[in-house]
């Protein structure tokens, strides 16, 4: 796997943001899968957000997991230029609690879908998995490690409390 291209890309807004979006990273680790990562900024740096969004289907990828906090433009303006499934993750924000990236990020107009996940951690994790139950859809092996990890997850519950 590791001599593949990888099929997800993980962006994010802005360095900081890899404080949420590294758990989308654990996920996809804990899989066996690559993924790239990046800092695209909507607002910041536009020109590298089109020729990354342009390009994806050209480089191979298959799933973009975008976590973006604030405005949270960047899951809707990569949506709009591919026609790769974009996971939004919205990261959590000073000012509104993570509020304003969830709403920035789940109210696309219709014909832009972005599948939007919870703010923070758990976002970011879950998104992940959904890029990896994605994937599995078309590829037996992958499924297969995501049965034995969800049964691993299941035999790590006790039934009684201690």
């Amino acid at each position: 796997m590791a001599d593949e291209a990888p099929q997800i890309a993980i962006i994010m807004g802005s360095q900081s943001d890899w404080e949420t979006m590294r758990h989308a990273a654990q996920m996809l680790d804990a899989l066996g899968l690559g993924y790239e990562t990046r800092v695209i900024s909507a607002h910041r740096t536009p020109d590298r957000l089109y020729a990354f969004a342009r390009g994806a289907v050209e480089r191979g990828l298959k799933v973009i997991v975008a976590g973006a906090g604030g405005a949270a433009h960047l899951p809707g303006m990569a949506a709009s230029m591919t026609r790769l499934p974009v996971l939004g993750v919205p990261v959590e924000s000073k000012a509104l609690s993570g509020m304003d990236s969830l709403l920035s990020i789940a109210q696309m107009p219709a014909g832009v879908p972005v599948g939007t996940l919870a703010i923070g951690k758990a976002g970011a994790a879950n998104a992940g998995l959904l890029a990896a139950a994605i994937l599995a859809v078309g590829d037996p092996a992958l499924a297969a490690r995501i049965e034995a990890w969800r049964q691993k997850q299941t035999d790590g519950v006790a039934e009684r409390p201690e």
